[in-house]
């Protein structure tokens, strides 16, 4: 970057250091007046207000109110010290883009004049522009995280703690506004043909405001987490207090036993009844008269002779015949629920077509299979058919997913 001239570089040299001066001179009656909120005037000789004045580090509000300092001053006071309470979270993006804009315009104009040295002054001018905006941000969120791990500890009460997360939720909704007020399309045209203004608008201002994001995307899940629990313990206060107020109201209730009540409220009567397990210890001699009477009480099985193996092999042959036919049957009808299907061209119901025909297989049985048949079509033919599953969840404890009916159709071309 090309410095400034000499003669200007001297003269804010000059000022700056003189400004400075005053602050470091009159730092105690200064901070004192930041803490109260005005100036005490008798702390400071006529000449010393004149010069602070002058300076732009006092002023006076209303000619009815006390000298106080700027707002920039104050602003500057609490971010180095971590005043969050005086700290003003300021990412104004509009006035910044604008800022750059006009910037960039003087850096091209200055770059078709052939006047290098302005052109550098105003990249250097540029740069400052785009860290200013980026540190906004950082700044900002940085405040947010104190906020987090320090002003949630100290408020008084839960409803306090809660209306510190609204208002954090509200500012990290104003710093998420202002980044999506920055247009990188905008940005990429600004810095058409040029590599170092398309170096600093886009690829480093890019890095840094997706560094942004991750960071206020941590600070939302804290939040999130932080209210969650914040709502969590202000239930149970509240039922706390309740409960203290209506004994407070009641001083000889005593709860109710339970368990020896023949009629048990619901909120106590949500678990199953326990059934207790037992077996025979067969190693005490005692409980072997007891296991011989119950065994001797077992109902037999009746007796399958089997006189010819023959004939036996015969009647599992058959019954693997009846077993064979059956399924086909089942595919058969699967087959004509698809063809017809294909022949109406709209969505079917399976269950539908199932109680229209009067099939006699059951529902469950018929939708399995028919999910086994559109899983076996080739894949030309299964793009052919829309499948849509109707699924309900088991009970209200259980989130497993139950298919209840299918309805399948044609696909439009």
């Amino acid at each position: 970057m090309a410095p400034l001239e000499p003669a200007i570089a001297s003269n804010l040299f000059s000022i700056g250091a003189e400004r400075l001066a005053l602050l470091g001179k009159h730092h105690k009656a200064l901070m004192q007046g930041y803490v109260d909120g005005f100036i005490d005037e008798s702390a400071f000789s006529e000449g010393a207000l004149k010069k602070l004045i002058a300076a732009r580090i006092l002023w006076r509000p209303d000619e009815q109110q006390p000298l106080a300092l700027r707002p920039l001053v104050s602003e500057l006071i609490a971010s180095m010290v971590a005043d969050e309470n005086r700290r003003q979270i300021n990412a104004d993006v509009a006035e910044k883009l604008e800022q750059i804009r006009n910037r960039v315009q003087a850096y091209r104009d200055a770059q078709f004049k052939g006047d290098y040295s302005v052109a550098e002054l105003q990249l250097q001018r540029l740069t400052e522009h785009v860290h200013d905006l980026s540190g906004q941000f950082e700044e900002a969120i940085d405040s947010l995280w104190h906020r987090l791990n320090s002003d949630f500890g100290f408020v008084s009460s839960l409803d306090d703690k809660i209306r510190e997360n609204e208002r954090a939720q509200k500012q990290l909704r104003r710093l998420l506004d202002g980044l999506d007020l920055l247009d990188f399309h905008e940005l990429i045209e600004l810095s058409e043909g040029n590599n170092h203004l398309r170096k600093l608008l886009v690829s480093q201002l890019q890095n840094q405001l997706s560094s942004h994001h991750s960071s206020l995307l941590e600070v939302q899940k804290r939040l999130v987490e932080l209210l969650a629990k914040f709502r969590q313990q202000q239930a149970r206060s509240l039922l706390i207090a309740n409960m203290a107020a209506f004994l407070r109201q009641h001083p000889k209730y005593q709860p109710a036993d339970y368990p020896h009540r023949s009629d048990v409220p619901s909120l106590f009567n949500q678990a199953a009844s326990i059934k207790p397990q037992a077996a025979i210890a067969l190693d005490k001699a005692t409980e072997r008269q007891v296991l011989a009477e119950l065994v001797r009480a077992l109902p037999r099985p009746s007796s399958v002779t089997i006189t010819d193996t023959q004939s036996a092999s015969f009647s599992l042959l058959l019954q693997d015949e009846e077993i064979a036919a059956r399924q086909q049957a089942l595919k058969t009808d699967v087959e004509n629920f698809y063809l017809r299907v294909i022949d109406q061209g709209g969505k079917i119901s399976a269950l539908d077509y199932l109680s229209t025909q009067q099939l006699s297989w059951d529902s469950e049985i018929w939708l399995y299979q028919i999910i086994a048949e559109y899983q076996a079509l080739p894949l030309d033919e299964k793009q052919m058919f829309s499948i849509t599953r109707e699924e309900a969840p088991a009970s209200a404890f259980n989130g497993l997913l139950l298919i209840r009916d299918i309805n399948i159709g044609l696909k439009a071309a």
